[in-house]
């Protein structure tokens, strides 16, 4: 009876155990850094943040539907390398302005690349997406073979100390991403996503169209991942054609914490936002303790993992108690 409203809160509040885990992290993160609730202290983090936290609410659209995709971190990359090499030290506001628009336009059209292939040709996802993310790869390594250029100092400062009424711009691009997701799971189309999700052959017998919504899924993970890399950009000033490489498995992580089921039909934005500031606190939490850094990776191993097998054991547990 027990597991069974255990399996009935997980899917009424998918949210619920990211919430947990968040607060336990929060308390560790407290212990080791007095002042982690500090204004200034959340500022510092939430601008470290970010990135991860727009890269992970892409990746949980494609999620959702029951996709997957591996090339958000080369996309990441290739904004990284892009914007380095084309607007450089020197360049002016007017010059990043356009150079920002024309990354996202690369990321939605790698995205349609990915939904291409995947929605309309019909390949497995894990597969098109982990080769086309060898070829973004290549193209972030041609723009740029080594770590170098930037952007100028003064345009990466806005989004370093620029911050309206104290606050960073994290303050502001968080709720309205989660704004936006509770606007759309109002629309047609957001109600196609979890159809999708749930069961696309069912969904397709009831008119969804099921190829373009999975096809819009990659456009706006294209999209946000592109955003993600104009984020780092800011963060780091300067460009790396590897940059985005350990953010895809961390995405991944952030969304499955959040409560997004893998298989699809179940999560949302919200709780992959929150997993990645958890993942983030971590990071914190080993920088500060001393731990061995190859610790966070094991951790986000060891979270997908269990992530995957949670249902699995759940139903073991309840077919040996029945």
């Amino acid at each position: 009876m027990k597991l069974s409203r255990f399996h009935f809160l997980s899917l009424r509040y998918p949210y619920l155990l990211t919430l947990i885990i968040f607060i336990f992290a929060l308390l560790v993160n407290l212990y080791f850094q007095k002042s982690i609730l500090e204004i200034g202290t959340i500022n510092n983090n939430l601008r470290v943040f970010l990135p991860l936290v727009v890269l992970a609410a892409g990746q949980s659209v494609v999620i959702l539907t029951g996709g997957i995709d591996i090339s958000v971190g080369s996309i990441v990359s290739i904004v990284s390398a892009l914007l380095a090499t084309r607007v450089g030290l020197e360049g002016t506001a007017n010059q990043t302005l356009l150079w920002f628009g024309i990354a996202l336009l690369v990321g939605i059209f790698a995205g349609c690349i990915n939904g291409f292939f995947i929605s309309y040709l019909r390949l497995q996802p894990i597969i098109t997406t982990y080769a086309t993310s060898f070829l973004f790869s290549g193209f972030a390594l041609f723009i740029l073979p080594q770590p170098g250029g930037g952007i100028p100092a003064e345009v990466a400062e806005v989004y370093r100390t620029g911050n309206p009424l104290g606050l960073h711009w994290a303050f502001y691009v968080i709720p309205a991403l989660v704004l936006l997701w509770v606007l759309l799971r109002q629309t047609r189309f957001g109600r196609y996503l979890f159809a999708v999700g749930g069961k696309a052959q069912a969904a397709y017998e009831t008119a969804v169209p099921v190829n373009q919504v999975i096809f819009s899924t990659y456009v706006i993970s294209g999209f946000m991942a592109a955003l993600s890399g104009i984020c780092i950009i800011l963060l780091t000033g300067s460009g790396n054609p590897q940059i985005g490489d350990p953010m895809t498995l961390q995405a991944i992580t952030a969304v499955v914490i959040g409560g997004t089921v893998m298989s699809g039909g179940v999560g949302g934005v919200a709780g992959p936002i929150m997993g990645a500031i958890t993942l983030g606190i971590i990071k914190n939490i080993i920088s500060f303790a001393n731990i061995d850094t190859w610790w966070q990776t094991f951790v986000n191993a060891i979270i997908i993992v269990t992530a995957l097998a949670a249902p699995g054991i759940v139903l073991l547990f309840r077919r040996n108690r029945s």
